[in-house]
């Protein structure tokens, strides 16, 4: 059963997201906008829920 089941995003998107977070410590809306560069809308709130 796959963890990213219900998610919207594809878990390639999401591990990176959380990937980040933790490795460069990086605020929740920092990553939103270097994810908005890359062409990929997603909401800082719906990072801080992959992250916890």
């Amino acid at each position: 059963m796959s963890t990213y089941k219900r998610h919207r995003f594809h878990p390639s998107i999401i591990s990176y997201a959380v990937w980040i977070y933790y490795r460069f410590n990086m605020s929740f809306r920092d990553i939103e906008d270097l994810l908005a560069e890359k062409g990929i809308s997603v909401s800082y709130e719906s990072i801080r829920l992959w992250c916890i």
